[in-house]
């Protein structure tokens, strides 16, 4: 598997786990940004949607990039959007 295409590795293992709707919700938005090997930087749209990522879906990607053979790899997640709350960034464990 390439880098750069981890995310949407990632994203496809978690899909099955989802409802569809719940998917599209929190997932649509998101895109990879960059993976320094031991760190993968994904935008979300709202700083709404990383939190609600980090909180219910942090430890289910975790999982899924120790079984890809990342374990250890930090996520951050990073607002895109328009949002005031835009610069809100979160180096996640």
């Amino acid at each position: 598997m390439s880098t750069d295409d981890v995310w949407t590795e990632l994203l496809e293992r978690l899909r099955p786990e989802l409802d569809p709707d719940d998917f599209r919700r929190w997932f649509s938005s998101s895109g990879y940004a960059s993976d320094s090997g031991d760190l993968i930087t994904v935008w979300v749209g709202t700083e709404s949607e990383r939190r609600h990522i980090a909180l219910h879906f942090l430890e289910r990607l975790h999982r899924e990039l120790a079984a890809l053979g990342r374990p250890g790899t930090q996520i951050r997640l990073v607002v895109s959007g328009n949002d005031e709350e835009e610069a809100e960034e979160d180096s996640l464990s």
